[in-house]
């Protein structure tokens, strides 16, 4: 009983604070009220604070199946946190990992430098960066390097499109955009110019020029990953025309995009519906999963293809 009145009182300062708590430090209390109140097994944390750079904040989580083990090759989904890319930390985010690894995924979870003591590009270099350490290392814990697959919630969703769409980032970073077997994104900014005066994107990215390069729809291309964008009708902090007009343009160049919008659902309550206590809000975690593992699915040579 007293293990629910703490629960209870803590979804109430999280839900009731709205978009701002979440965005400015709620993840905690989430993520506390998903432990206490979910399933308590099917996912384990296998690293944590593992470095993949030399520099400040490039550290990950690495969630897991429970029943894994490291010769298993399972696939692998590189989930990036929100927070205007000036908050945010993998520790808050253990529901998102708990989740996706429930539904069968090698789940990693990077910081990233954040403003003001970084600004663009170092968000996006970090964000490489981890994915390339993910795809040089993730074999020897039970992940498999061919199938991996990104997902992000907001700014972190941004994060997610930007190295799927450009792939100057990964290039950079030492490895390939084709390491990407797909983006599943959720209320992310895509498509988000003129910038709001002293608002998140214009700290993080207002000195850029042009300014044309910070925005994803930018680069939309026909041989992009698969693409999954989720928003929510009610999103009044990163409207749902970013992932309807980036959708469009993808599938106008020829790629793959499917858009989903939740009725009723805000911008903070579409990454809230990952977690045990608020899954009941939407069917985000189900459809994100299904989508993830099509994309991550295991390729099939053709019949006589080794006697070729």
């Amino acid at each position: 009983m007293v293990k629910f009145l703490f629960v209870a009182i803590l979804l109430l300062l999280l839900f009731g604070g709205g978009a701002k708590a979440v965005l400015r430090g709620g993840a905690r209390s989430l993520n506390l009220a998903d432990r206490l109140l979910g399933p308590g097994d099917g996912a384990r944390l296998l690293l944590a604070d593992q470095p993949y750079g030399q520099g400040p904040r490039q550290s990950l989580d690495i969630w897991v199946p429970e029943a894994a083990q490291p010769h298993d090759r399972l696939p692998v989904v590189v989930f990036f946190y929100g927070g205007g890319w000036n908050s945010g930390a993998r520790e808050s985010y253990g529901f998102a990992g708990r989740a996706l690894a429930q539904q069968g995924f090698v789940t990693v979870i990077p910081d990233y430098r954040l403003v003001p003591r970084a600004h663009w590009p170092d968000f996006l270099k970090d964000s490489a960066a981890a994915v390339a350490w993910v795809h040089r290392h993730i074999a020897s814990l039970g992940g498999d390097p061919d199938r991996i697959a990104l997902m992000g919630h907001s700014a972190g969703a941004y994060n997610a499109m930007m190295l799927a769409l450009d792939p100057s980032w990964l290039r950079e970073a030492g490895s390939d955009f084709s390491v990407i077997r797909g983006v599943a994104g959720l209320a992310g900014p895509y498509d988000f110019l003129p910038f709001e005066k002293g608002g998140f994107a214009d700290k993080a990215m207002g000195k850029v020029r042009p300014l044309e390069k910070t925005q994803p729809i930018a680069f939309a291309r026909g041989d992009a990953p698969p693409l999954w964008l989720a928003t929510g009708d009610a999103d009044d902090v990163v409207r749902p025309r970013n992932s309807q007009n980036l959708a469009a343009a993808i599938l106008r160049a020829g790629g793959a995009a499917a858009l989903r919008i939740y009725p009723g659902m805000g911008h903070t309550a579409i990454v809230m519906a990952l977690s045990a206590p608020f899954r009941g809000k939407g069917p985000v975690l189900e459809e994100a999963s299904d989508f993830l593992r099509g994309v991550t699915a295991r390729r099939i040579a053709p019949i006589g293809a080794a006697a070729q």
